[in-house]
């Protein structure tokens, strides 16, 4: 594995205990600081694909390194670091905040690192102002507003300090205001980011690279204009610009 790389994967192949072959034989290379979308229709094959990047799917063929480091579902140690590494926020913030407060989430990775006293709470206000919620530190994460808990949700996983921040979905059903405001800190941050998208125009907002994956294969990788102006590309993949989104303006 290239020493600039965040993300390598060679020869990927996956198939389900019901035998429906879901990834086969996927290459892809992600740099250090890289932002990049993942694209495609439902069934892709996207999902399958994330939860090999940490280690929650064992791979049937093929490999995966994050940061240099090779994932083996047969070490506990290598997994932990993995998981360490692999900064994962779901679509659903609930699926992520369960603790009586916002600093007791963003501590809870932290605290399972080993992480104590004033060092934890360095980590734990460093994320909260990465993502502009200490002022809401105290509050339990159920009163904050869908948009608030999905940047605590981002926050939980910063506080791993992590060599790759993959977000699934990060702007489906945000308000408008809520939608720029994550924009704005995803801009922000210095991390390498990886994110499974539907949302055409925050992948061209936000990422400069995007691949498309399609049953199973990447059959796109490349810059992310370029591919959102490719319309025999995006038709044969079923992905559509929303109505009234041209990307060249």
């Amino acid at each position: 594995m290239t020493s600039n790389s965040s993300l390598e994967i060679k020869g990927l192949a996956y198939a389900y205990p019901d035998g429906n072959q879901a990834l086969f034989g996927v290459n892809l290379n992600i740099k250090r600081g890289e932002r990049v979308a993942l694209l495609g229709p439902n069934g892709a094959g996207k999902t399958t694909l994330v939860m090999h990047l940490n280690g929650i799917l064992k791979a049937g063929l093929g490999s995966v390194a994050v940061g240099g480091l090779e994932v083996d579902t047969d070490s506990k140690e290598t997994l932990q670091e993995i998981r360490q590494r692999v900064g994962i926020v779901f679509q659903d913030p609930d699926d992520q905040l369960f603790m009586p407060t916002v600093r007791e989430d963003v501590a809870f990775g932290p605290i399972n690192m080993g992480i104590t006293g004033s060092d934890l709470e360095d980590r734990v206000m460093e994320a909260l102002v990465l993502v502009g919620m200490t002022d809401y530190a105290d509050r339990p994460p159920h009163h904050l507003s869908f948009g608030q808990r999905r940047r605590v949700a981002v926050a939980t996983v910063l506080a791993m300090k992590p060599e790759i921040l993959v977000l699934d979905e990060p702007s489906s059903n945000l308000d408008p205001a809520s939608r720029r405001e994550l924009a704005d800190i995803l801009r922000s941050l210095d991390v390498t980011l990886l994110m499974v998208t539907h949302d055409l125009p925050y992948a061209l907002e936000l990422c400069q690279r995007s691949v498309i994956l399609s049953q199973g294969t990447i059959v796109a990788d490349g810059n992310t204009f370029d591919i959102l102006c490719n319309a025999a590309l995006m038709a044969e993949n079923r992905l559509e610009l929303p109505v009234g989104f041209e990307p060249r303006k």
